[in-house]
């Protein structure tokens, strides 16, 4: 899962990359508004942690920038600043969730967590397709209730794919999802094809059907009906 920071105070914004790098999320950053507005427009994230009060510019214009593209990232606004005001409007504007500084971090874990099930997964813990199951908070994969073991880049592959179920993505999308803006200095993305590769064997392997299909020239997809 792909969290990006936008907070101008370096030692917050480094403590919660440390803490939701520790539970498997990849964190990006962006300090100012102008480079927030950057990376919202040229990836994607499950969910966005914004500071309103950014150096250069108001962060409730980047919420207004996401609703205008149609963007579905989750939000939570993160301030120090507890005007009713701000946060009526931020949640008029799109965010998911607001939360006030100071706060403890794993408040701030369990609310996106909270937000990346909602928007994925109907609101539930446990996804199930079948003879497949994942538990999303203990964070295990079981098939036909034998649990198998998966990396956490396995994992994360396989939680996004089924969080994108029927739709065909790309293998940069993923050499993004899994290396965050660093995708963009990679010679090549055969690193993609090798976590899949693994994938797919450990499933099948385990006995799931094969719902992760090879769009040749494209990239992936996980049919579900």
């Amino acid at each position: 899962m792909k969290i990006l920071i936008i907070e101008d105070e370096t030692e917050l914004a480094k403590s919660i990359s440390e803490y939701l790098s520790g539970e498997n999320y990849l964190c990006e950053f962006a300090s100012t508004f102008n480079d927030a507005m950057n990376k919202i427009g040229a990836f994607h994230y499950d969910c966005i942690l914004l500071d309103i009060m950014l150096p250069d510019g108001n962060g409730l214009a980047i919420l207004e920038e996401l609703k205008k593209q149609n963007k579905q990232d989750g939000v939570i606004i993160i301030s120090a600043k507890n005007a009713l005001d701000d946060k009526i409007k931020g949640l008029q504007l799109g965010a998911d969730d607001y939360l006030t500084k100071p706060f403890h971090l794993s408040e701030l874990m369990a609310r996106i967590y909270s937000i990346i099930r909602r928007k994925q997964f109907n609101n539930s813990n446990i996804v199930k397709q079948n003879e497949l199951q994942i538990d999303l908070l203990a964070k295990t994969v079981s098939i036909n209730n034998t649990a198998i073991a998966l990396t956490k880049k396995e994992l994360d592959l396989l939680i996004y794919f089924i969080g994108n179920k029927n739709k065909v993505i790309s293998k940069s999308t993923l050499a993004e999802h899994l290396s965050g803006d660093f995708a963009d200095m990679l010679d090549n993305h055969d690193f993609v094809y090798a976590h899949v590769k693994n994938l797919k064997k450990k499933l099948y392997d385990a006995g799931c059907d094969h719902y992760l299909k090879t769009v040749y020239g494209t990239g992936y997809k996980w049919e579900a009906s």
